[in-house]
């Protein structure tokens, strides 16, 4: 074959791969899914630039506030964070969502459980984030085999589920739901996500061919200074928009460029050990 169809002598156009996707699940999708998704996204971009398409980071809730914005106060928490949740719609998670997802974490074991009440074959793929984070740590050294990302990235989602076996799962492995909480209570809940996805996403980025050094997570705390007193007057209805927030709450006037500055520590390459 010289690249050329042997019927019409068109060149074969080369399709891009498939992105590997991840897939956060909880219930509303409007806080701790939510929150994973800006976050993970702004990390995602900050690390690898255009070549973030390659990694395809989506959420959805098994009892969504379908087509709702992100919780005002959940918004507010990421982009202190340093993360974006501008343009965030709340979807109802479906059965090919899970099917066509590489690696699925949910909030909390029930969340699993629905999870493969949907789709049984997905056990090998799903985790509780908690749970996938404790098994990436429990994992020796080296990377999955794989000529493509995608394969890499299959491989260490492979070496998850292997290492399963030998961890019982806890009630330290669900991330609670904030809503009804105070901002402290959403910043609480977002410093779990976030410690918990970081790492996962650092260890997939690790094996983007665009990376030539091993990516960790550096430690993530919110930089935004919050008003707490305003924030307890922010309305708390699922699906409130941030144009309900008084000024002092509206993330688009939480000191981005400070947000963007924390959110760099987030992630840093590691050094080669020196010889």
């Amino acid at each position: 074959m010289d690249g050329h169809d042997q019927t019409g002598g068109v060149p074969d156009q080369e399709t891009a791969p498939a992105p590997v996707t991840v897939l956060l699940v909880c219930t509303g999708n409007i806080c701790r899914s939510a929150m994973g998704e800006g976050l993970g996204r702004s990390y995602l971009r900050g690390l690898l630039g255009e070549a973030a398409a390659d990694i395809r980071l989506v959420s959805a809730g098994t009892r969504a506030v379908a087509g709702s914005a992100m919780h005002p106060r959940s918004a507010l928490v990421i982009s202190g964070f340093g993360g974006d949740p501008d343009g965030f719609v709340a979807r109802q998670l479906e059965p090919g969502m899970v099917t066509e997802a590489d690696l699925v974490l949910t909030l909390t074991r029930d969340h699993r459980r629905e999870v493969l009440e949907l789709v049984p074959r997905a056990l090998s793929r799903t985790f509780t984030l908690r749970e996938a984070a404790a098994l990436l740590g429990a994992l020796e050294e080296g990377q999955p085999e794989g000529e493509a990302f995608a394969d890499r990235a299959r491989g260490l989602v492979a070496a998850l589920a292997a290492a399963r076996p030998g961890r019982r799962g806890e009630e330290g492995d669900d991330i609670a739901d904030p809503i009804g909480r105070s901002l402290e209570g959403h910043e609480e809940v977002g410093q779990a996500v976030a410690d918990a996805l970081l790492p996962i996403l650092a260890a997939l980025i690790s094996l983007h061919p665009d990376i030539e050094d091993d990516v960790v997570a550096g430690p993530v705390r919110i930089a935004a200074h919050l008003d707490q007193g305003s924030a307890d007057a922010a309305p708390d209805e699922p699906g409130a928009g941030n144009d309900a927030l008084p000024p002092a709450l509206d993330h688009r006037s939480a000191r981005p460029g400070r947000a963007r500055r924390a959110f760099g520590a987030f992630g840093r390459r590691r050094r080669p050990a020196s010889s």
